[in-house]
């Protein structure tokens, strides 16, 4: 039995090296180039040989040298993680309104979707990302009473603490939204909650309909009605200025460029069982849990989306192309 030193990045390479040609043998879903390259990558990291170098020398003398071998940059590596969680939030903070109020919203599917999420992940991913700017603009609109457009930045996790399907949007979006009619900049303090829960219900069964159209999709619809007549559970955190709002950026990164785990939480690996551990949202306490070597990377496979996916977007005023646009318009209906 190993025990994982805190910080050893390449525990996480030992888990594929070996048993990865086994498990993508088991499971055709996992025989394509996509997912061989983006473990070939992960597996070479800061390989000079595998992914290249960077060599310097002194402009004095000429002497000696020093190489910087290239990291892969693959969305399954630790290592590249870091990287990409820090230009993520400089990226964030530059977007964000001086003087707006924002807050962190999750969105939630029920368990009974789940499979069908994975199972068409191709086509239903993208629509589920569409559904948070039309459901908060609706919302807002509904409870000031006017037309209005917020400020969006829609983020997509596909895993729990456990490392287990799990689909859920993350949402950093404005407290109120900009009115077109009156130029101004309407805030939303309040939030009912009963309303909120409601509108993402009609959103997401309504998108789940138009998007698959077939009849177990038109029976989960009617049980998920039955089931849950109130609505779906969301979370819309306390909104912050956006000074204060970066933790909640970096947090919200964290989860989306580095794989389901942490290194940290790996405690053993004795080449065929893995054991991790995981604080439970339902016992607040640290649980731990022993697999196979091949369900753990199963685990963390389930998760990389369809080549090209954007698991960031942007919507509503925030969206690239009219972001620069309205930028000052904004800030002179704050004003």
């Amino acid at each position: 039995m190993i025990a994982v030193p805190a910080r050893d990045w390449s525990v996480f390479r030992q888990l594929f090296a070996e048993p990865w040609d086994a498990f993508r043998h088991a499971h055709p879903r996992s025989q394509t180039s996509y997912y061989d390259g983006l473990v070939a990558k992960m597996l070479g990291c800061g390989n000079p040989d595998k992914m290249g170098y960077v060599e310097y020398r002194c402009l004095h003398c000429s002497q000696g040298k020093h190489l910087v071998a290239m990291s892969c940059k693959a969305s399954l590596c630790l290592r590249c993680a870091k990287g990409y969680v820090d230009n993520w939030v400089s990226q964030v903070s530059k977007g964000l309104h001086a003087g707006v109020i924002y807050r962190h919203i999750i969105l939630t599917v029920p368990a009974m979707f789940r499979t069908t999420f994975y199972q068409n992940a191709a086509i239903v991913l993208s629509a589920f990302m569409r559904c948070g700017a039309p459901w908060l603009d609706e919302f807002y609109s509904e409870v000031r009473g006017k037309a209005l457009r917020g400020v969006y930045m829609t983020v997509l996790h596909t895993h729990g603490r456990h490392g287990q399907y799990y689909p859920h949007l993350h949402l950093i979006a404005t407290s109120g939204g900009y009115d077109d009619q009156g130029a101004r900049w309407e805030h939303g303090q309040y939030l009912p909650y009963v309303l909120l829960c409601r509108k993402w219900q009609g959103h997401l069964l309504t998108m789940l309909r138009q998007t698959l159209k077939t009849e177990l999709i038109n029976q989960l619809v009617a049980t998920c009605c039955t089931q849950y007549p109130p609505g779906l559970m969301t979370n819309g955190q306390k909104g912050q200025v956006p000074s204060q709002s970066q933790s909640v950026a970096r947090y919200v990164a964290q989860s989306v460029v580095s794989p389901p785990i942490a290194v940290r939480r790996i405690d053993r690996y004795d080449g065929a069982r893995v054991t991790y551990h995981y604080r439970s949202h339902r016992t607040e306490r640290v649980e731990h849990e022993t697999v196979a070597v091949e369900r753990f990377i199963g685990r963390m496979v389930q998760h990389m989306v369809p080549k090209g996916f954007k698991r960031i977007r942007y919507y509503g005023v925030q969206a690239t192309k009219t972001f620069a646009k309205v930028k000052m318009i904004i800030h002179v209906a704050l004003a």
